[in-house]
């Protein structure tokens, strides 16, 4: 039978696709009304990032969703955005855009296959099952076409699986790692069943915080679904803008974003706060997947010792040890995070470049520092804080 052709098109709302097509290819394990994966590429997270204006005019993420069809079925689509600067995408390129100017050339706009403000790895290439190499083929070499007519430096797919990362390599494109520190459940039955897995030391440096976090004078409290009520988003936004602020110079999400996740993503969210007198003064907040509860954003109106660790770290522990899920991804950075047992894992992204002499010097770069990751995950690992009788259970 004759291959059918493909179609590919671009659009600047997803409500021009419509929740059942691209959640066919985002989610399509939901469909037995389970969770997803991950909620960060489901029509409902990346509508209400759209929807409140966090992504749009004057934000520098210009939506332009790419669907691919195939006989007039959806079987692809994907997080296309235009971008005018590098910021929210935790995989730093703006060394490559200075030298490119630098250069004589003009780095932005770019292409951005991404999960904007999201340093959280899942599928980018989102493929209805049975079609994974024809859509993921239809993906990338539209984004690189559609690059290419309009005279845009580059295309970028970032915090991809593995896999999509080798088959992007195979259709051209370079593929990145990076370094992340996961938490990895193998099994436990309750948090004190992970620190007999840590050698002494380590396993008295964490009881030894938690008891100062607990002392901050209040109650911790986990709160997801109908449990959040809306003035627990007041507590959020203004953690959110505080932390946002001092880390980025101004927050990415609005306000009104809290306000739809209200409404549509709850169910997939864990509030983690510390109250005193019936008043937040700090918190985190997680989103909830099918394997794994990801942490997103942390925030405070006073700091107390470790009170930070705990409900950012060890509070996603005892959750996930509690749901029986496999993986706390705390998000970008912090070599801190190992000494609690979050080990460093390998993340992927994927780059195009117009310029075929730009791209050699880019590829050099991306073969030397990749050697570099894994010889550092491979002696931060060493320097985890596991007894060495468990370090095979952690690899």
């Amino acid at each position: 039978m004759a291959e059918q052709e493909l179609s590919i098109t671009l659009h600047d709302s997803l409500s021009r696709i419509g929740a059942a097509d691209w959640d066919a290819c985002a989610c399509p394990e939901a469909a037995d009304r389970g969770r997803a994966h991950d909620p960060f590429t489901t029509y409902r997270f990346l509508k209400a990032l759209e929807d409140s204006g966090s992504v749009g005019p004057g934000t520098g993420w210009t939506p332009h969703y790419m669907v691919v069809e195939m006989g007039g079925q959806v079987i692809a689509c994907a997080p296309l955005y235009l971008k005018s600067h590098s910021q929210g995408e935790y995989i730093f390129d703006h060394n490559w855009a200075h030298a490119y100017e630098r250069a004589g050339g003009r780095y932005y706009p770019k292409l951005q296959i991404a999960v904007p403000f999201t340093p959280v790895t899942g599928r980018r290439l989102l493929v209805t099952p049975g079609h994974e190499a024809a859509g993921r083929a239809g993906l990338i070499q539209g984004a690189v076409q559609v690059a290419e007519n309009n005279g845009l430096s580059s295309v970028h797919v970032t915090f991809c699986t593995g896999e999509e990362a080798e088959a992007g390599a195979r259709m051209g494109m370079m593929a990145r790692a990076s370094q992340q520190y996961h938490w990895k459940n193998c099994g436990y039955e309750s948090f004190d069943d992970f620190l007999a897995k840590l050698s002494s030391r380590k396993r008295k440096t964490i009881r030894k915080e938690r008891r100062q976090a607990q002392e901050f004078g209040g109650d911790i409290k986990q709160l997801s679904g109908d449990q959040i009520e809306p003035h627990h988003w007041d507590a959020i936004w203004e953690f959110y803008q505080d932390t946002g602020a001092r880390k980025w110079g101004m927050p990415y999400l609005t306000r009104q974003f809290f306000e739809i996740a209200h409404e549509s993503l709850r169910d997939d969210i864990l509030l983690v706060l510390a109250e005193r007198d019936g008043q937040a003064i700090a918190g985190a907040m997680n989103l909830i997947g099918r394997d794994a509860i990801y942490g997103r954003y942390w925030g405070c109106t006073e700091h107390h010792p470790c009170l930070h660790f705990e409900l950012c770290y060890y509070q996603a522990m005892d959750f996930s040890i509690a749901q029986g899920l496999a993986t706390v991804e705390a998000g970008a950075q912090g070599e801190h995070k190992l000494a609690r047992g979050y080990l460093p894992v390998t993340t992927h992204s994927l780059h195009w470049m117009r310029d075929a002499g730009f791209a050699d010097a880019v590829g050099q770069y991306l073969e030397a520092e990749r050697a570099a990751v894994e010889e550092d995950i491979e002696i931060l690992t060493k320097f985890g804080p596991f007894k060495r009788t468990e370090m095979e259970d952690h690899q």
